[in-house]
């Protein structure tokens, strides 16, 4: 129905129904009475029709979604008539000096009920007749606070959306028997295996949006047991910023059961080094990189420049961010290989960063062990480049990004970024540029992860493919990540490793039962195989050498390491030697090299 005739149609009803109250009201007081015969009645009820006209116009009753109507609209409906009602009696008082006030109480009753009743019984019909699906799936909502109410009401009044709530679980005894929208609170989240089957419920919903990590994780555990599909709400922060809706739930993630309590950044120091600045970030297409840009934006930088050597990844972060902010801050895209010296101090030249977050590497472990002259090219060769540039053209602070395989390395991926590290930290001793590196895990869901590799495995039937049943691996997702390495850059004094606590290392084994488990299946039917370590693949990942921990945060959930260097040369004796040195001689060398730098130079700050 368009908007003209559904508002003449609703006009004329409420004229039927005021001018019927009036004659109802004035037959039930005098039977004999008839509409055409006295004047004060037709007085009366043009003076009441007019009225109430004019205060529904006021109170906007014909402009109000009826089928979505509750004590609101109920309001408006009792003011007008109300209203109306008393304007029609000053009008007796003044024609015929005289108030009806029985014949008045009874009209504005009938008023309300029927005009009411006309709305309501609307929304009563679409509700349970109108748009009805026939595969509806009962939904068990988990939370019966002000986020699961939300959640039932809009599963109850939007029809595009197939699942309807039938039960409700909450941990407040309080709630306990209690109805809420005609849904019954049948008992706390022990009772969620039982309550699946015996409601017969095809969806979970968990609608806590402050709920903790333990928490969430206790919550999935009871629903694993299930063979109901299990959802979650947005978060509260992004309910608060209007990100998102309550209604934009999702499927529970094995990031959201990894993850841990985010942690406040301290955004007046982050702000004094990156507002109104020039940031350049290399590798802003990958995972990391592309993150840092988009927590960097927050910040307000004046310029923000894109280096990465894929033109599609450069392509997609450039468009992406020049869509939110093109009007606040310059975006520059620039295509440049970190191993190309010259290109590398011709854009430090150009763009003058006052920030640099190095983030391009080589990061594949078995990858890199096949291709050891390429690791250390990109990785070795290129943070050489890019953070000579830096201390070159002035550079403020130089953040590059590391990981836990630097620590005791076994393979080349892992001792390649440990030499990086000892690159920045010699500059960092005779340079006005501040050089520190920053170390964490695995991100979860970056290109190349575990994460994607299991998902994609499970779509084809499986099986899974772990290495080993017993090994371990630290996990964080990838804004927590960026957001750490971007604090960190605010606390940099200089030659520093900070470290991001990780929390605790994650059984490779349990991951994949619990994407499994999340992808709707059992660990029978998708199976895991054992497929043997790969070459230079550790058991478990160290954060920090023992000679380098230093036992108290610098900041929450960021660590602090610093070494001091000898004066061997061994890394230019590496970077003189290289091209003589073939695939074989290049993994020993970068091995040895790594691992004797981390015995004999490290001592644990502090204890000096």
């Amino acid at each position: 129905m368009t908007y003209g005739k559904r508002l003449t149609t609703l006009a004329l009803l409420d004229s039927v129904i005021v001018l019927l109250g009036i004659y109802i009201s004035y037959w039930t007081l005098n039977p004999s009475l008839h509409i055409f015969q006295v004047p004060m009645l037709l007085i009366t009820s043009i003076t009441l029709l007019i009225s109430y006209h004019i205060f529904a116009s006021i109170y906007k009753l014909y402009h109000r979604a009826w089928q979505y109507a509750s004590v609101g609209e109920l309001v408006a409906i009792v003011k007008a008539v109300a209203f109306s009602t008393i304007i029609t009696g000053l009008m007796q008082k003044m024609v015929f000096d005289n108030i009806y006030v029985r014949a008045l109480l009874i009209t504005w009753m009938i008023h309300v009920l029927l005009i009411g009743g006309s709305r309501f019984s609307w929304r009563m019909f679409r509700d349970n007749y109108m748009g009805k699906q026939e595969n509806i799936k009962k939904t068990l909502i988990i939370g019966a606070g002000s986020g699961g109410t939300m959640v039932a009401r809009q599963l109850l009044h939007n029809h595009e959306i197939d699942l309807r709530p039938v039960a409700f679980i909450d941990d407040d005894p309080k709630k306990y028997k209690l109805g809420i929208l005609g849904i019954p609170v049948v008992g706390d989240s022990s009772f969620i295996a039982q309550a699946v089957e015996e409601y017969q419920i095809d969806n979970i919903v968990i609608a806590i949006p402050s709920l903790g990590q333990k928490e969430l994780n206790r919550i999935f555990e009871e629903c694993a047991k299930t063979k109901a599909k299990t959802q979650i709400i947005p978060k509260l922060e992004d309910l608060m910023t209007g990100k998102l809706s309550v209604n934009a739930f999702r499927d529970v993630q094995v990031e959201d059961l990894l993850g841990r309590e985010p942690v406040e950044l301290d955004i007046t120091s982050i702000s004094k080094y990156v507002a109104g600045k020039t940031v350049l970030v290399t590798g802003a297409g990958g995972s990391i990189g592309s993150e840092i840009c988009r927590q960097i934006c927050n910040f307000s930088p004046s310029k923000l420049v894109l280096v990465g050597h894929g033109e599609n990844s450069i392509y997609q972060i450039d468009m992406e961010l020049k869509r939110k902010y093109q009007n606040e801050i310059e975006i520059v895209p620039v295509i440049a290989d970190v191993q190309d010296r010259e290109r590398i101090f011709e854009v430090m030249d150009k763009h003058r960063p006052d920030v640099v977050y190095h983030a391009a590497a080589h990061k594949h472990v078995p990858l890199m062990e096949y291709n050891p002259r390429e690791a250390v090219k990109n990785n070795v060769f290129g943070t050489k480049n890019v953070a000579e540039a830096a201390d070159t053209f002035g550079v403020h602070t130089f953040v590059m990004i590391s990981t836990d395989k630097a620590v005791n390395p076994t393979n080349v991926m892992g001792s390649t970024k440990r030499i990086a590290e000892m690159i920045i930290q010699g500059l960092a001793q005779n340079s006005k540029t501040k050089f520190v590196a920053v170390r964490f895990g695995n991100v979860l869901g970056s290109r190349g992860s575990v994460i994607p590799l299991f998902k994609k495995q499970i779509k084809a039937g499986g099986p899974i493919t772990v290495t080993h049943p017993d090994i371990t691996r630290y996990f964080m997702t990838i804004p927590e990540a960026s957001r750490l390495v971007i604090q960190a850059g605010s606390l940099a004094k200089g030659g520093e490793i900070f470290v991001l606590d990780m929390g605790e290392p994650v059984k490779i084994v349990d991951l994949a039962k619990n994407l499994i488990k999340l992808s709707g299946y059992t660990i029978e039917e998708i199976g895991i195989k054992f497929s043997g370590l790969r070459p230079g693949e550790k058991m478990f990942e160290e954060l920090l050498n023992e000679k380098e921990i230093y036992p108290e945060p610098v900041y929450p959930k960021i660590f602090i390491g610093k070494a001091v260097l000898d004066q061997e040369d061994e890394i230019e004796f590496l970077l003189n030697r290289f091209e003589s040195l073939n695939a074989d001689e290049i993994k020993e060398f970068v091995i040895n090299l790594a691992n004797r730098r981390e015995n004999q130079i490290y001592q644990v700050a502090g204890n000096e």
